[in-house]
């Protein structure tokens, strides 16, 4: 890795590092923060608010994406970065992809995490079963109905691609 990068990388990764710690002692929600960085400039900081906003979304790199994508008024965050204190869970880690942020720099690991008692191996391990498998109950109902929508949305001539 290009030393430049690199000394980057720990300058943000301190930062994000140091939101889980100030808003975790806050009692604003778990011990995670996050940055989103483009061209060497925050964009947007975020920690975890899941317990202070009571959202279970409120992630720390949830809260960033959304931020960013607000402030840029886009919602493609290509060109950017996403430092977060910890990896990113199946959640965090889809919003990243959706953003089409250029890469993501991490902290702890999930498995580190779920020693922390945050259980994300769980999910990840729900994704990979088939539906009815799963230990949360889902029923597919009304599928023409859906399927007519998605045919309508697929010929519109004038839609924004994402």
């Amino acid at each position: 890795m290009d030393s430049a990068i690199e000394l980057q990388d720990l300058h943000f990764m301190k930062i994000a590092i140091q939101l889980s710690d100030e808003h975790s002692r806050a009692r604003h929600g778990g011990p995670f923060g996050a940055l989103v960085v483009r061209n060497n400039e925050i964009l947007a900081a975020g920690w975890n608010q899941v317990t202070s906003a009571n959202d279970p979304t409120a992630h720390a790199e949830i809260v960033a994406i959304r931020s960013a994508a607000a402030g840029i008024r886009s919602f493609q965050l290509r060109g950017c970065v996403l430092y977060a204190s910890c990896e990113p869970c199946p959640m965090c880690l889809a919003a990243a992809y959706w953003a089409r942020l250029d890469r993501v720099v991490f902290a702890a690991t999930r498995a580190d995490a779920g020693a922390a008692g945050f259980d994300d191996a769980t999910l990840y391990s729900q994704l990979a079963l088939p539906i009815a498998s799963r230990s949360l109950p889902m029923r597919q109902i009304l599928r023409d109905q859906a399927l007519g929508i998605l045919d309508q949305w697929r010929q519109m001539p004038d839609k924004i691609a994402y």
